[in-house]
């Protein structure tokens, strides 16, 4: 993609999975890539693999180290760290809080470090990696699902606001994909996430076309605007199904647990 070549992209959680993923296909386009990732000899990994640099540390004060690293300046943004956070809510106050501050806050932090000088020259893009749980929800896990529901909606709010000023926002939304997180997401991504799990290059592909389309909702597994749909326009009938796939998973946990205790 034109428009690609000699842009200066910064991926976060990029020392694997979708964001590992992300850096190379940026980079096959002629990107300057800075490869965040919390894992610093992670991040040194990727960015070795696909001669970019490597910035590690937290994802939410990246930006000001990204763009010294860059030369000065940031065209496109990847806010695609997170964290899988299961439970409901018996989880603790750490979780709930650890939940918020990387899969919302710290896009907010990128956001507010990153537009004085996007809306100055009138050009920038965010891409912010929600997950189908912020369209959607996800069984046995509450503060992924109600934090990436807010990741959704910042990336709306961001879009609506900043768009005839020239800046593009893009939420990508896939459903199981093939990553450290789908592999300790347990018996609730075996059963909702790994029957249709696709890889990490899927997801970068996926928005790569979007960017090229110029598409705010991006969804590497279609199928998911058809559920998302649904659950606007048909709630009762929604939850009713998806309060189905919860007592599967209960009998899937129960289940295990005896065959454990055997």
């Amino acid at each position: 993609m034109e428009a690609l070549r000699d842009a200066r992209v910064v991926v976060t959680g990029a020392g694997g999975g979708i964001g590992a993923a992300l850096a190379r296909r940026f980079a096959a386009e002629g990107a300057r890539v800075a490869v965040n990732d919390l894992d610093a000899d992670a991040a040194r990994r990727t960015a070795a693999e696909i001669d970019a640099v490597a910035v590690p540390g937290d994802a939410s004060d990246v930006v000001p180290a990204a763009r010294t690293a860059l030369g000065g300046s940031i065209d496109v943004f990847c806010a695609n760290a997170g964290v899988g956070t299961g439970g409901g809510p018996e989880a603790d106050d750490a979780a709930w809080e650890l939940a918020w501050d990387v899969n919302v806050m710290s896009h907010v932090r990128a956001a507010r470090a990153l537009l004085p000088e996007w809306l100055d020259r009138g050009a920038g893009r965010f891409v912010s990696t929600v997950s189908a749980a912020g369209l959607l929800t996800m069984i046995g896990a509450a503060p992924y699902s109600v934090t990436k529901h807010g990741a959704l909606a910042f990336a709306e709010w961001m879009s609506l606001t900043y768009r005839h000023r020239g800046i593009h926002v893009h939420a990508v939304c896939p459903q199981g994909v093939r990553t450290a997180m789908l592999a300790a997401s347990g018996t609730a991504g075996d059963l909702v996430l790994a029957p249709d799990a696709i890889e990490p290059e899927d997801v970068a592909d996926a928005v790569l076309d979007g960017i090229a389309a110029e598409r705010f909702l991006i969804l590497p597994h279609p199928q998911a605007a058809g559920y998302y749909a649904a659950r606007a326009a048909e709630p009762e009938r929604w939850l009713r199904g998806m309060n189905k796939v919860q007592r599967q998973y209960e009998e899937q946990l129960a289940a295990r647990k005896e065959g454990g205790r055997a």
